[in-house]
């Protein structure tokens, strides 16, 4: 199983929900708003013998050319866009979902961003997104899903996808959360969306205000990172700037 993270850099968030470029270089996290966070924004592919799968697309955003920067970021790791044969999102947060759909420059027409991969989302994500838009979700983003034929609604809150990746809907950090476990040979790959977003998270009994129910995550975060550490799990962590993935040995 190969593992690749693909940083879109790193960002601030306040309380108006928009994400700002952040240069750790050449500033401060003091001179942004107060209640900024800091954090990664990382989609990660991993390599299977059966699959390339990509974890959530992240913002979306697209280069000077009109290119996804994602597609630019797979491409230079030799991978062609066309190759993902796999998306698994987490949740559809717009930080997380940016990039399943494209919209060229100069254009008012959207296309889906890995037309010959197979999307497995969870269908209550879905609907309530739709319903129920927030500020944290841009229906533009992922409507177009609802018409794609490579779509699989994940109906139920755990079970298998090609007996191998298992899913779990978990909540916490909003009402359909769901996460991953990919299994290959002796390996076990845990991806924890937005309910397990960075290391340090895992270490200490943190409850976040951002979550839907800041409890619950601390929780299951604690029962994850034991049952990680007893079964050599290795971790993925989207928002981390330092620790993407880490391996328990």
């Amino acid at each position: 199983m190969r593992i690749i993270p693909i940083s879109e850099g790193s960002y601030t968030i306040d309380k108006t929900k928009v994400f700002v470029p952040f240069d750790q270089q050449s500033e401060q996290l003091n001179s942004r708003p107060v209640g900024s966070l800091l954090v990664e924004i990382q989609p990660f592919v991993i390599i299977t013998e059966k699959d390339v799968i990509l974890l959530d697309t992240g913002l979306g955003y697209l280069d000077a050319n009109g290119t996804p920067e994602l597609h630019n970021n797979l491409m230079k790791l030799g991978i062609n866009p066309s190759q993902v044969t796999k998306v698994l999102m987490s949740h559809l947060h717009k930080d997380h979902a940016g990039g399943i759909t494209i919209k060229p420059h100069q254009t008012e027409e959207r296309f889906i961003s890995f037309p010959y991969a197979t999307y497995y989302i969870q269908q209550r994500e879905f609907d309530y997104a739709m319903e129920h838009g927030t500020s944290s979700y841009t229906s533009s983003d992922f409507e177009l899903l609802e018409a794609f034929s490579k779509v699989v609604w994940l109906l139920e809150d755990e079970g298998w996808i090609d007996d191998y990746i298992f899913y779990q809907l978990t909540g916490g950090h909003c009402l359909f959360h769901q996460v991953f476990w990919i299994h290959e040979a002796d390996e076990i790959t845990f991806f924890g969306g937005d309910v397990a977003p960075q290391l340090q998270q895992m270490k200490s009994k943190f409850v976040a205000k951002y979550d839907y129910d800041g409890k619950m995550c601390m929780e299951l975060r604690q029962r994850w990172w034991q049952e990680g550490q007893e079964k050599k799990w290795t971790f993925l962590f989207y928002h981390d700037i330092q620790h993407p993935v880490w391996r328990i040995s």
